[in-house]
């Protein structure tokens, strides 16, 4: 079983390469050169720089200008990143964690000041995971998800798509719900993971 582990981080996991010689930015040039792929993007995830690199690449991979591994090339064909206006104000799409807002905003629980849309890790259980949220009547809640048991694979593609369609990830809206984050957990950063892709 190991040995298809690292035969699939062979094949999937390969860096990005550039196959018809073009100007780059500089950001994009690091990546290339220490043979970064960009699911391992050097950034923080849903920073300005985050955003832009996968701009950068995508715009050479649909003119077929650079080579990306099954990971990178998801990311790209995604929407992550692409913005939008929602409810009158720019967003990045297919981002399950507003960085302006919903990371700094704070709240109270139980007399205690938390971040709200944070995921953290839990060592004491009962889940991996918790995370405050405000449900609809405004009120704070705590939300666990996660088996302590299992790693997170959101390396592997075919893990996530099957992880999706068990758990119907695609139909997840409710941030008040272990679902929700669970679905998504493979690509927040405060548990330590990267963007790697969408699962659905």
């Amino acid at each position: 079983m190991k040995l298809l582990e690292i035969l699939h981080d062979l094949l999937f996991h390969e860096p990005m390469k550039l196959v018809i010689e073009s100007d780059v930015s500089i950001e994009l040039k690091y990546h290339l050169d220490n043979k970064i792929s960009l699911s391992e993007n050097v950034f923080r995830t849903y920073s300005e720089k985050y955003f832009e690199l996968i701009e950068e690449v995508r715009k050479l991979y649909f003119e077929n200008k650079i080579e990306l591994n099954d990971d990178d090339a998801e990311l790209v064909e995604s929407d992550l990143g692409k913005k939008s206006i929602y409810e009158g104000r720019e967003i990045y799409l297919d981002a399950p964690i507003d960085e302006e807002e919903d990371i700094l905003l704070e709240a109270k629980h139980r007399g205690r000041t938390v971040k709200l849309n944070r995921p953290f890790r839990t060592p004491g259980g009962p889940k991996k995971y918790a995370v405050y949220v405000k449900n609809k009547k405004g009120n704070i809640i705590k939300v666990s998800f996660g088996d302590p048991n299992l790693r997170v694979r959101g390396r592997s593609a075919a893990r996530r798509k099957s992880f999706a369609a068990r758990h119907k990830c695609s139909q997840k809206k409710d941030r008040t719900t272990a679902g929700y984050w669970s679905c998504r957990s493979h690509r927040i950063s405060s548990l330590g993971n990267k963007g790697r892709g969408k699962y659905w």
